[in-house]
């Protein structure tokens, strides 16, 4: 599997969150490599977006990894207790993130479980197995992602996404995004992208 480009983040948003689906995401917890395939994402782009953390283009300490070089992972703490990872996507200056919203766990299973719930995998209940990653705090924590990462380069030898040339066959579904609600005209925005019936999608 081959590492992604710069210049495959540096491009519109919206194609970007699509082109993501499909990608292996990648993190080396000691020394253990963790992957997981990218099964959901949804695209925020400030300049249009009242759900983006950078609406209106607005820089903030917390936002300006948003606005940095493409490719580099843009990593906040919702509800005071979860991660969530973003992708900056773009040219720098512009605002814009993909956020990685569901992985298919492959390897380190075992790291994973234990990150997740402190227990062998072997242990591990059937829903639970499904529940490892299947969503942003999830997978967050499965792959030992924290605040840490944020503005990490997504091309490093420890964390990136790579391309899967032998897995192309499958449908990509377009919905509303989740827990947007607030976000006025934007809540409608149909910017969710998930793999049509794969069962790690979180919803």
């Amino acid at each position: 599997m081959k590492k992604l480009s710069r210049k495959f983040y540096e491009r519109d948003t919206l194609t970007v969150a699509r082109e993501l689906l499909g990608k292996v995401l990648v993190h080396k917890q000691g020394d253990c490599f963790l992957k997981g395939r990218i099964v959901e994402t949804e695209a925020y782009i400030g300049a249009i977006d009242k759900a983006a953390h950078c609406y209106n283009q607005r820089v903030t300490k917390r936002t300006e990894v948003m606005f940095g070089p493409p490719g580099h992972a843009y990593v906040y703490l919702i509800y005071g207790m979860y991660y969530c990872m973003n992708v900056v996507t773009e040219p720098e200056g512009v605002g814009s993130a993909v956020l990685i919203r569901a992985l298919e766990p492959l390897e380190g299973l075992e790291v994973m479980s234990r990150n997740r719930f402190g227990k062998a995998y072997e242990e591990l209940s059937r829903k639970e197995r499904m529940h490892l990653s299947n969503g942003p705090g999830k997978l967050c924590k499965a792959f030992g992602i924290t605040k840490a990462n944020n503005g990490e380069d997504l091309l490093s030898d420890h964390f990136f996404i790579c391309a899967d040339e032998d897995f192309h066959d499958f449908e990509i579904a377009t919905s509303k995004r989740i827990n947007v609600d607030y976000a006025e005209e934007a809540k409608d925005f149909e910017w969710r992208f998930f793999i049509k019936g794969n069962v790690y999608v979180s919803r």
